[in-house]
């Protein structure tokens, strides 16, 4: 017996609502308690140690050991170790000041776009925001993209894949960003325990290579020698070395990847006991200790990692299809402690590799909620995690055939996004101290400003390719933002509306007879007479019953670039005349939202009454978009259809 074709509609329906309801699973979360292993935990939830959360960031950070030697051999060469020694010079005396002022600044995962954002008013800060949303999406969608292609080159490489994986590159990763994508798709509760095993084993083996490679050197007197003789003779003085060294250090900015994760990961930072939303302490205090032990960590393994790489192995290996290139430690993995060894090193590189694109995703999925959709730059349906891996994953495969899964090919993308984010994290930590008085303070991170500066604009020379991608994200970010916010005007936009005392008794007062009038009154209309006037004029021209009380509603546009804002109505009387005043980001949906709020308390449907603008409507709609005012009256109207689909409870409008 066949089912009808209601039964199939309804059937339809069911899958489609379940496939919705999985899809936005924790829409419901707010902006301050964001999904994914970035976001801020509930207050229920206690943290991890800082440690813990070290190995969080450290899987992004960490990973770079698998290809930043060899990089720093193709950009350096035989100065590798040299040029190694420059880029750990800015990492503990730049990177690493900066960030821990940004951890003081910024204690609750908003890092240093944050920061830049309270620099600047209105919409001038909102531009800064989305642009530096572009780098950041640079920065991170590489990261996944560029760590998943590395490592598929340790698969291909390794000398027991089969021989079908052979130039399948590309297939290798497309699995791998795949296989992510489906971690967050199912879920992402248990992200710290997997990275601390992830990094404690990576590290422990790469202390074996490190160790092992180190007694080759020792074993082989001559090995030093003969590299500082060639080094000699391909350049005529200590201060050519230098100089060389400092003009591809750009190229080394790989090495100072993790930073901006590491300040994202602060909200799962246990803290002290004490510890409160206004000042943690303890959070800040682990959080600079985690960025200090990263950096110095991760400073000893990548000089080590530079000295063995450039020392044994052949300059030539580097090369594009060189059997070292992208993979330089698993290289000497292999040749120095046998295949075995290295084919356990190679999937253990392929794991942290492959997670690091993981650590960088969830700090994609805690910056777009935070602020895109608290803009109305974004749908509502983007605070929630599976949409937004769909959205991020698309993208990563498009990069990842754009580039064919070559690492060489996004290292100009990726150092691009890393550095415009350390120069925007020290530009806003010099001004944070100057703010504060900080004088020598605001010197010093004006320098490491300078720095990252020529940094940044001497890579974007060097490798255009990582500016093109990130202004083709920043165009993207920008005109999908505005797009949304047009969508999305029309919106109630009020998080929450609460009266005063005073406020409260009027509307009591005022709605005791019958339905409440109120008149939308223009704040800047102050005189007894004015009020006079243009209660009489309303009361004429819109038939409001004679000798009932209203109550003049008056809004005040602070911001008119905030999408949405706690409202809170305050009440007073002057000239004889009940007033309630509010603020609020646009003048139609306060009052919309306001009038909203009046019905449930009063359990009345309001009556408000306004005057037509004078002017053209095509401006009058720009007016409200960019100043949040215009032509109110059928703005109001049309927010309050929105928000309320039953007319029979909808706050009426007048206009007169």
């Amino acid at each position: 017996m066949t089912g009808t074709p209601a039964d199939g509609g309804a059937r339809g329906a069911g899958v489609r609502g379940r496939c919705r309801a999985w899809l936005l699973d924790g829409l419901s979360e707010t902006a301050a308690r964001l999904p994914g292993p970035h976001g801020t935990p509930p207050p229920e939830h206690r943290g991890h140690r800082w440690w813990r959360v070290m190995c969080l960031t450290g899987v992004d950070y960490f990973s770079t050991l698998g290809y930043q030697p060899g990089i720093a051999a193709l950009a350096a060469g035989l100065l590798s170790p040299l040029a190694t020694l420059g880029l750990l010079a800015l990492t503990l005396l730049g990177a690493l000041p900066v960030y821990r002022r940004v951890a003081r600044e910024s204690p609750h995962g908003e890092g240093s776009i944050a920061m830049l954002e309270r620099l600047l008013p209105w919409w001038s800060g909102k531009l800064l925001v989305l642009v530096l949303l572009g780098f950041a999406a640079t920065d991170f969608i590489i990261t996944i993209t560029l760590s998943a292609a590395d490592a598929s080159a340790h698969v291909v490489e390794n000398p027991f894949a089969p021989a079908a994986l052979h130039d399948a590159e590309l297939w290798i990763t497309l699995v791998l960003l795949g296989l992510l994508a489906a971690v967050f798709l199912k879920g992402f509760r248990e992200a710290i325990g997997i990275a601390v095993v992830l990094v404690v084993v990576y590290l422990t083996l790469n202390v074996a290579v490190l160790a092992a490679a180190a007694w080759q050197v020792v074993s082989r007197p001559v090995t030093v020698p003969d590299w500082w003789d060639a080094m000699t003779a391909e350049h005529s003085s200590p201060w050519v070395m230098i100089g060389v060294a400092l003009l591809v250090f750009p190229k080394l900015a790989l090495g100072m990847s993790g930073f901006e994760t590491g300040v994202a990961v602060m909200p799962q930072i246990r803290g002290d006991a004490g510890d409160t939303y206004e000042n943690p302490a303890g959070r800040i205090r682990d959080t600079r200790r985690l960025l200090t032990t990263a950096a110095l960590i991760m400073s000893c393994f990548l000089l080590l990692s530079s000295l063995a790489t450039t020392l044994l192995i052949p300059q030539e290996d580097f090369k594009a299809g060189g059997p070292a290139n992208g993979r330089a430690l698993a290289y000497l993995a292999h040749r120095c402690l046998g295949e075995v060894f290295g084919t356990v090193y190679d999937v253990s590189t392929i794991c942290i590799l492959w997670f690091a694109g993981a650590s960088a995703l969830a700090g994609l999925l805690n910056l777009v909620p935070r602020f895109l959709p608290r803009y109305g730059m974004a749908p509502e349906w983007t605070r929630a995690v599976r949409p937004l891996v769909l959205v991020f994953s698309a993208i990563a495969v498009g990069i990842t055939v754009y580039f064919d899964a070559n690492v060489d090919k996004q290292s100009g993308a990726y150092a691009t996004g890393v550095l415009v984010l350390m120069l925007s994290a020290a530009f806003a930590s010099t001004v944070a101290a100057r703010r504060r008085g900080h004088r020598r303070a605001a010197i010093g991170f004006g320098a490491i400003t300078a720095v990252f500066l020529y940094t940044t604009v001497a890579n974007v020379i060097e490798r255009p390719d990582g500016i093109k991608i990130a202004s083709l994200f920043i165009v993207a970010i920008v005109l999908t933002s505005f797009a949304s916010r047009v969508h999305r005007a029309f919106e109630l936009r009020a998080a929450d509306v609460v009266f005063d005392e005073t406020a409260a008794r009027f509307i009591d007062h005022a709605a005791s007879p019958g339905p409440l009038r109120i008149i939308a009154n223009e704040p800047s209309e102050h005189s007894r007479a004015e009020y006079r006037i243009k209660e009489y004029s309303q009361r004429r021209e819109t038939h409001i019953p004679g000798g009932r009380p209203v109550l003049f509603l008056e809004v005040f546009v602070r911001d008119s670039s905030d999408f949405t804002a706690d409202l809170r109505v305050r009440g007073d009387e002057k000239y004889g005349v009940r007033r309630l005043r509010v603020e609020g980001a646009t003048v139609p949906n306060t009052i919309a939202a306001v009038l909203m709020r009046i019905r449930d308390r009063t359990g009345r449907v309001p009556h408000a009454y306004f005057t037509w603008t004078e002017g053209a409507p095509f401006g009058h709609l720009l007016s409200f978009l960019v100043f949040g005012e215009g032509e109110t009256a059928p703005v109001t109207r049309e927010v309050l259809r929105r928000a309320e689909p039953d007319p029979a409870r909808r706050p009426r409008i007048h206009v007169g």
